[in-house]
């Protein structure tokens, strides 16, 4: 496709390796004129040794107003490590954008990678996606707002399922009632939602049987998001059989990401449960 590569740039990492980043419009071309309008993915991959054929999209924080690098590509570099190749998607942002444009960025890309798995060597059943904060909250609502694809689209993107196929949330933003985070609620539904509208994106009442595997993680002490949220959608995966494993730590600070840079030697441990639990999923070796 005409619009598939946006660019193609190669990237030193702080690792002192050379890799391949390819960021890529996710939109058909002409749909986003300026930078704010344009969502796209950037493409990190394992060396070839290590390629397992997972992949995972990332959804970096920022109360939807903004994106935290520490959140995406910090990210990217970590789970390539283990031989993942990841998105870092740029999704569109309030108070421009809402719920309308940022969901459905989400949604896309999910199809897009899905779409596009056999040139990326993914195996189509180990696709993930993974959200800190506000990208959480929108990771969370991939995972139960998904649909199976439109088998009459002419888009060939649109055709794919936007069904991750297992989470993975980072003291993510759930609800978007009482224990939201006023910020990200503004930004994603616009001042004054209706309740419905809330209740819609309160994603711990979405969680149906469906709903992919998870991972959840938190800290008690977090003072910008509530760890409510994430006890919550764990309560709502409990009572829907859907498989979880759900970590609360005791101390850390909102926004912590991996909690260490390149070579990554001495990350938090949520990172270490979170490459336990994926090797129990099959999803890495």
């Amino acid at each position: 496709m005409k619009w598939l590569a946006l660019l193609v740039i190669a990237a030193v990492l702080s690792q002192g390796r050379v890799r391949a980043q390819q960021v890529m419009r996710i939109w058909p071309e002409g749909t986003g004129k300026t930078d704010k309008e344009t969502s796209t993915l950037s493409l990190y991959t394992p060396d070839s040794g290590k390629a397992t054929g997972a992949a995972v999209v990332i959804l970096p924080g920022g109360s939807y107003r903004g994106l935290a690098k520490h959140e995406g590509e910090d990210y990217a570099r970590f789970l390539t490590s283990y031989g993942i190749t990841a998105f870092v998607l740029k999704y569109r942002l309030g108070p421009e954008f809402t719920y309308k444009e940022i969901v459905a960025d989400g949604m896309r890309a999910m199809r897009f990678v899905r779409a596009n798995a056999k040139q990326w060597n993914i195996r189509k059943k180990y696709i993930g996606i993974i959200g800190s904060s506000a990208g959480g909250h929108l990771a969370s609502t991939v995972m139960t707002h998904f649909d199976a694809g439109d088998s009459a689209a002419v888009d060939p993107i649109e055709r794919a399922s936007s069904r991750p196929d297992f989470g993975i949330l980072c003291y993510p933003v759930i609800s978007m009632g009482p224990l939201s985070h006023p910020i990200s609620k503004e930004m994603f539904l616009g001042k004054n939602p209706s309740p419905e509208l809330a209740a819609l994106y309160s994603n711990e009442r979405q969680v149906t049987p469906s709903t992919p595997p998870c991972f959840i993680w938190h800290t008690v002490e977090d003072k910008v998001v509530s760890v409510e949220n994430s006890m919550e959608f764990a309560k709502s995966l409990q009572r829907n059989g859907v498989p979880y494993d759900l970590h609360l730590y005791e101390e850390g600070r909102h926004g912590l990401g991996v909690g260490d840079k390149p070579p990554f030697a001495n990350t938090h441990p949520w990172t270490k449960d979170l490459i336990f639990w994926l090797r129990a999923r099959g999803v890495i070796l």
